[in-house]
């Protein structure tokens, strides 16, 4: 099971004028963090003198930033997710289960839920592996990353029903971000019936070529996949098989003894 989905709203409950704002916003992210009104109008599907004004209106509330030509996100925006943090169940009980997997095998654990098309980081306990950089994976909360090319995204696409993950297939761009992507919907969609099968899945250099993960399945007492929970890790620390091996069962065990809390 997945968890539920957006409730349907009537045209006349709908604020067409903070939907339009929320896309602007949503236009920035890490290949565009600097938009003119031209730019977030396509970006927003906006006719650029509607675009134009929300940008004004971001920027008079604090939200964005602007040298007059250019608008850029202000830090005000991180009080949404700073409430989210403090507010949401989610993070709040999963965060010292990763700081407890961190701790004991000096990798970077996280929990991920899907927003469409990409999968949002909602709690990490991120470690410098020895000898070894930062990894980028996960090193921030909010950090967005396609589904269909990460082991959190496959492991919560496997979870859909099947006439939902079907309609999804048949209508996503699987964009090519390495050599190692699965970009062919056929393809993936037997990945996913893999990862459904086996209950979790491991991703090597499909996203960033250098990095791999693992992931399961996080539910809860009813069954339902809320998330998923990842380790991330070099290629040159260990293959694939060597992750598995040492960290399915941690992260299994975690995720059986998250279960009954959330």
């Amino acid at each position: 099971m997945t968890e539920p989905s957006v409730p349907p709203i009537a045209h006349a409950d709908t604020i067409a004028g903070l939907a339009k704002g929320l896309a602007v916003l949503e236009s920035f992210d890490t290949e565009r963090q600097r938009l003119n009104a031209t730019m977030a109008a396509q970006r927003a599907g906006l006719t650029r003198a509607a675009a134009r004004r929300h940008l004004l209106t971001l920027a008079h509330l604090g939200y964005l930033e602007t040298d007059g030509a250019y608008y850029w996100l202000a830090p005000k925006v991180l009080g949404f997710s700073g409430a989210y943090m403090a507010s949401a169940r989610l993070p709040r009980v999963v965060q010292p289960e990763l700081h407890s997997l961190a701790a004991r095998t000096g990798l970077s654990f996280s929990c991920a839920v899907r927003d469409g098309d990409f999968v949002v980081i909602v709690a990490r306990s991120a470690v410098r592996e020895r000898g070894d950089r930062l990894l980028a994976h996960g090193v921030h909360l909010g950090s967005r990353l396609p589904v269909h090319a990460t082991s959190t995204g496959r492991v919560l696409l496997a979870a859909l029903p099947d006439a939902e993950r079907a309609a999804w297939l048949a209508s996503v761009e699987l964009r090519r971000l390495t050599a190692h992507t699965v970009s062919d919907a056929a393809a993936l969609a037997a990945t996913l019936d893999q990862v459904r099968q086996q209950d979790y899945c491991c991703a090597a250099q499909e996203h960033e070529l250098g990095i791999q993960a693992l992931a399961v399945p996080l539910r809860d007492a009813r069954g339902r996949v809320l998330a998923a929970l990842n380790v991330v890790t070099a290629t040159n620390r260990m293959d694939p098989r060597q992750l598995v091996a040492q960290l399915l069962a941690p992260l299994q065990e975690a995720a059986r003894v998250l279960r009954p809390l959330l």
